[in-house]
């Protein structure tokens, strides 16, 4: 297929010469057309090819990038808390029980100690009630006060006969509270209750409780004691007992006034 081309003279006439171009055939064209669509098509294959080769590689690409750099993440939970082991200091005292006469005769207010022999459960320590009275499992209410140690020991192991084959019992004084005496007065170095030991004189007394002050009286100082409801006044020479030695026995409930 040809297309034909007329030149014209410079003259405005016709030429007799004719160019003759080659046309190319329709079918040349689409297939021209159809290998330009092919190409555009790869360039997209292409492009979309790299892109997934872009996703793929950036995870590794960017954990590269992050070797060094700190990562937010969730706190580390706290180290455990090394306990120490407790000292000898921290561990609470025994219950020591306090050295009283045999005949010690036991009083409301104070603390002793029930110990049966391999029955735990009726072993315990415990004060005396206002009262006079204990409390022991399954034994309730039994009188205490007014009883020695050994008497009260005697009550309960006939008491608990009923529940344990030859009960095995000791009773023991840990602390004296219903033998106290008071001290009044500005003379005296501690003023107060006092606990009162067996065979304890006023010398003692006044000597357990700090002892007397510069400005104390000491021809001055007298005992209050209550006797059958009544309340008796008896004076003490604090300076001639030291000369002499003449002193005399505290009754638990004494008041003494130092003035």
């Amino acid at each position: 297929m040809y297309l034909t081309l007329w030149k014209h003279s410079p003259r405005g006439g016709v030429s007799s010469h004719l160019d003759r171009i080659p046309v190319p055939p329709a079918s040349e064209n689409v297939r021209v057309r159809r290998l330009k669509r092919i190409g555009s098509d790869m360039k997209n294959d292409l492009c979309a090819l790299l892109s997934i080769s872009l996703l793929l590689a950036g995870p590794p690409m960017f954990a590269q990038e992050s070797i060094g750099k700190p990562i937010l993440s969730a706190p580390p939970p706290p180290p455990p808390v090394a306990i120490a082991p407790k000292s000898p200091d921290a561990v609470p005292p025994a219950k020591v029980n306090v050295a009283v006469d045999p005949t010690y005769v036991i009083g409301p207010e104070d603390s002793i100690n029930v110990n049966v022999w391999k029955e735990p459960n009726f072993t315990s320590s415990l004060p005396v009630r206002p009262d006079g009275m204990i409390t022991l499992p399954l034994l309730g209410d039994i009188p205490a006060a007014g009883r020695t140690p050994a008497q009260l020991a005697a009550d309960l192991t006939e008491l608990l006969k009923k529940y344990i084959t030859d009960p095995n019992v000791t009773v023991s004084v840990l602390a004296i509270n219903s033998k106290r005496v008071y001290f009044y007065g500005e003379g005296i170095g501690k003023p107060g209750p006092l606990t009162l030991t067996p065979a304890m004189t006023i010398l003692q007394a006044i000597d357990s409780a700090g002892g007397l002050s510069a400005y104390a009286n000491k021809k001055k100082i007298y005992v209050l004691r209550d006797v059958q409801g009544k309340r008796q006044r008896i004076p003490f020479d604090y300076g001639k007992a030291l000369k002499t030695g003449d002193s005399f026995l505290l009754l638990p409930g004494d008041m003494i006034v130092v003035p």
